[in-house]
């Protein structure tokens, strides 16, 4: 029999899982980041299309990555109740979802243009960004499949390979945005087209990588992941269907209260925009962080319950709290106390505008300092639960806190009460608190007690 995990345990077996989680969601950002910089050397009409473009497939993306991250708490208890075929199947159909999503969603790729312009944005960066999403929509399918790899990797805390697949693919996109945005090298200069093949083309390697290391490294031939692969199996298949459009959803909630955030705050003003934007980058490097102890707290939580462990279970839960809460934490001292030199690192000090982003970002700073710990108490109690495989009322108790609670508190504290941008903070913290108080909650009644 297995000896009971100490606290410290708990906390290295955590660590030892989530840490290389936490380096390839930071890794998976650079790539946002290296897009951002490389097209905004090339043009300014270029970079706002593809910033738009970019992000329509991410909404998209977040949409039909439920599958794929419902793969994750499923391979963990199938494990842990060492039910090793149902491993192979539920991981299967996550591909299957994952492949029938992107067919799906490809015309509206194909059709982008008229569908931006409706939206009221330029005529020419509309053009521009369907120019991309025709080419790099055919990326979907692939940065779906590599979604499903990683969870049923990490399910089986193999995470490292995840960390250096995606370090790889950052190194790659930079090279092919180089040779094919700007035509160096004797390349063809393509703008954003080139931008769009230099993504597809880091998916595709990053799902061959994923792809052979699961199928041919011995650990794990005995899964036989991709045997049979065309065979349906049709009630794994509504399995995951059924655990995983709730987590899409909830990831669509979650992820558009910040961009009707923006929206809002583009009413305010261009230099209040711009410091929105710097402060939101950096709030999501540290919730990069939660989101990795929350993936791992997902898989030690779904193998716990798969065994039966209850007080194995609510253990871990609560050094991941802890370890998760530690570090939001240092971020809220890090914000209180030098939020001017953090928000100073994405400015040149010759635009005329600096001065008044750097004041303004350093006081959505202090506010990011107050949802730091709610921020990362919501995505723990998400992560937890998805370990118990309950979806359907945290994306409600979600999509409640966002919609019908923060953004409108957003709107009142903004614009009526007339606090501005502080305000529209203010709603977000408001939202992301009420999140993270119900979820919790949800969590402690649902944990199977010892």
């Amino acid at each position: 029999m297995t000896r009971p995990l100490t606290l410290t345990g708990h906390a290295r077996a955590t660590l030892a899982l989530g840490l290389p989680l936490i380096g390839s969601h930071l890794a998976q950002m650079s790539l946002h980041v290296a897009d951002t910089v490389m097209l905004g050397w090339y043009g300014v009409t270029e970079l706002a299309s593809v910033v738009l473009g970019a992000s329509l497939f991410f909404i998209v993306f977040i949409l039909g990555s439920g599958f794929a991250q419902a793969v994750m708490p499923m391979v963990a208890q199938a494990l842990g109740r060492g039910d090793e075929a149902q491993v192979r199947r539920d991981t299967r159909m996550g591909l299957w979802l994952s492949i029938g999503f992107g067919l799906i969603c490809y015309p509206l790729f194909w059709h982008a243009g008229p569908i931006l312009r409706a939206a009221g944005q330029d005529p020419e960066v509309a053009q521009l960004a369907e120019d991309y999403l025709r080419i790099a929509g055919l990326g979907m399918i692939p940065a779906l499949l590599v979604m499903v790899l990683k969870s049923y990797l990490a399910a089986l805390e193999r995470a490292q390979v995840v960390l250096w697949a995606t370090l790889a693919a950052v190194g790659l996109n930079v090279a092919l945005n180089w040779l094919l945005i700007f035509g160096n090298a004797g390349a063809p200069e393509l703008g954003v087209r080139g931008a769009a093949i230099a993504s597809v083309a880091v998916q595709l390697l990053t799902l061959a990588v994923l792809g052979a290391y699961a199928a041919l490294l011995p650990a794990l031939r005995r899964f036989h992941l991709f045997q049979r692969f065309w065979r349906p199996d049709w009630q794994a298949l509504r399995q995951v269907f059924a655990l995983g459009w709730p987590i899409g959803l909830t990831g669509l909630a979650e992820g558009s209260i910040f961009q009707a955030s923006a929206l809002m705050m583009g009413w305010i003003g261009t230099v209040e925009l711009a410091a929105h934007g710097i402060a939101l980058e950096i709030a999501a490097l540290a919730f990069m962080v939660h989101l990795g102890l929350s993936n791992a707290a997902t898989v030690r939580a779904g193998r716990a319950q798969g065994r039966g462990d209850a007080k194995g279970l609510r253990d871990g839960a609560k050094v991941a709290i802890g370890l998760s809460l530690g570090f939001g934490l240092s971020m809220v001292a890090l914000f209180l106390t030098l939020p001017g030199p953090i928000v100073a690192l994405f400015l040149d000090r010759a635009n005329p505008d600096s001065a008044a982003i750097i004041a303004f970002g350093s006081m959505l700073l202090a506010l990011a300092a107050l949802f730091q710990i709610a921020d990362a108490l919501q995505v723990m109690a998400l992560g937890l639960l998805r370990g118990l495989r309950d979806t359907r009322v945290p994306m409600l108790l979600a999509t409640i806190s966002y919609w019908l609670i923060g953004i409108p508190a957003s709107y009142i504290l903004a614009f009526p009460l007339g606090l501005g941008g502080a305000g529209l903070w203010m709603g977000l913290v408001i939202g992301l608190t009420v999140a993270a108080a119900l979820l919790m909650t949800r969590f402690w009644r649902r944990a199977p007690k010892p």
